[in-house]
């Protein structure tokens, strides 16, 4: 009879080992099932912001996929305003002067049908991202750092500067400027 308990007792050690395993093994499934739900979220995620990233990129090649094309026509664009400015102070009456300034007037309209923007730097504050500073000069009539004189035309397609426009700064520190002093003088 003792045998007969001891391996009852031993039934019933193994019936709840048995009963155990499952609930580890059921705990490890779900634990292995949480992480599997979790890593499909990122990869869900992953995806998303992929596409919106490609969507972006996209509509970005599109707004400025010209850009090289419209850099290369701004100095043409420059050329043909400075032969007009120099040919209107002259007396012509000529059809040749008035077909460049159709030929002008067409470009610009052309540029701006494009979203290239004329960057107005005249009197304005100085600003590195739109403006590059060739020289500096006094001027009384200015504020210090204001732009005093352009010197080549700057150009904005989309608000993304294509060329800055070269401009001249204006110092003014309210003091006369000094006059150059002799060296023979100093000694």
């Amino acid at each position: 009879m003792s045998e007969r308990r001891d391996m009852e007792n031993s039934q019933d050690s193994c019936e709840a080992q048995e009963n155990l395993a499952p609930t580890e093994d059921t705990e490890s499934l779900r634990m292995e099932q949480d992480r599997l739900e979790n890593a499909l979220l990122r990869a869900q995620a992953d995806l998303v912001n992929y596409r919106n990233r490609m969507e972006t990129e996209r509509a970005d090649l599109l707004k400025y996929g010209n850009q090289r094309l419209l850099v290369r026509l701004l100095p043409i664009l420059d050329e043909l305003t400075l032969a007009l400015q120099q040919s209107s102070d002259g007396p012509s009456s000529d059809s040749w002067l008035e077909g460049f300034r159709l030929i002008n007037r067409k470009l610009h309209t052309l540029l701006e049908s494009e979203g290239v923007e004329f960057i107005d730097a005249l009197g304005k504050p100085f600003d590195p991202a739109e403006h590059e500073a060739l020289a500096q000069q006094r001027s009384a009539d200015q504020k210090d750092g204001d732009v005093l004189m352009v010197v080549r035309n700057g150009y904005k397609l989309h608000n993304r500067v294509l060329r800055p426009a070269q401009v001249v700064v204006a110092v003014n520190d309210g003091a006369a400027p000094a006059p150059e002093s002799d060296p023979a003088s100093d000694s």
